[in-house]
């Protein structure tokens, strides 16, 4: 029998726009290739937090869906900032990124409360961030995806950055940095998905979740020649 890792899904109803759904079929996919057995759990607003969960994964939405989902992320924010302390993966993008932090102020000037698990704010500015992005992290290589947001994120002390940026914006218009890491947890504005453009960061939450619940990760040897393909071709999108 293989053993399990167990992927929660937070919010897909309200906070799954431009494309991240794709993050979590791609942990699926490659799960199933390291010889490991996925399973994958949808968390919407009411639902019951699940006992047993390896890896966590969030997208974005509008500001209108982060309001929806608000309240309810604050009841488990004690149980997300439990998890993320004892070194569960987490990938959280655009929408869930900012509300991962301490606040999110929004365009028309009402705040809405974050769980404070990132040690990162959000205020939105007078222009919205849009188009191809290009990273380089020492750990992950050149980071490439596709931003969208007005949210203007800056990191406090306790937080790393994901990539310094080589084309885009990032987390704002004068950092020339994109994302947060703090414990296992990432947080990033690429949407369009992050991870079918970056297996290396897919394998690196496996990785993590498989030591984490059974001590030890064996990879397997996975052919990634579209993936390089997709990473090629996307390198060469105009900003």
């Amino acid at each position: 029998m293989k053993k399990q890792l167990v992927i929660l899904q937070l919010y897909p109803r309200d906070m799954n726009i431009y494309g991240d759904h794709g993050n979590t079929l791609v942990l699926e996919k490659r799960i199933k290739w390291h010889s490991y057995e996925p399973k994958v759990i949808n968390y919407n607003p009411g639902d019951t937090f699940p006992d047993d969960v390896d890896i966590i994964v969030g997208g974005g939405g509008q500001d209108s869906g982060q309001d929806k989902i608000k309240d309810d992320l604050m009841k488990i924010g004690s149980k997300l900032r439990e998890l993320a302390k004892d070194g569960t993966p987490m990938l959280m993008i655009c929408g869930l990124y900012q509300l991962f932090g301490k606040y999110f102020k929004t365009q028309d000037g009402h705040t809405i409360d974050g769980i404070g698990l990132l040690d990162i704010s959000t205020v939105a500015g007078p222009e919205r961030l849009i188009g191809n992005i290009v990273t380089h992290s020492e750990q992950f290589g050149d980071i490439i995806g596709y931003e969208n947001h007005s949210g203007q994120t800056f990191l406090g002390e306790g937080v790393q950055p994901l990539g310094t940026v080589i084309q885009g914006a990032g987390n704002n218009s004068r950092d020339g940095i994109e994302g947060a890491r703090q414990y296992n947890v990432i947080g990033s504005y690429m949407h369009g998905s992050l991870l079918p453009k970056n297996p290396t960061i897919a394998d690196w939450l496996i990785e993590q979740a498989a030591i984490k619940k059974f001590g030890d990760f064996v990879a397997a040897d996975i052919d990634d020649r579209l993936a390089k393909l997709a990473r090629k071709h996307a390198l060469r999108r105009p900003r």
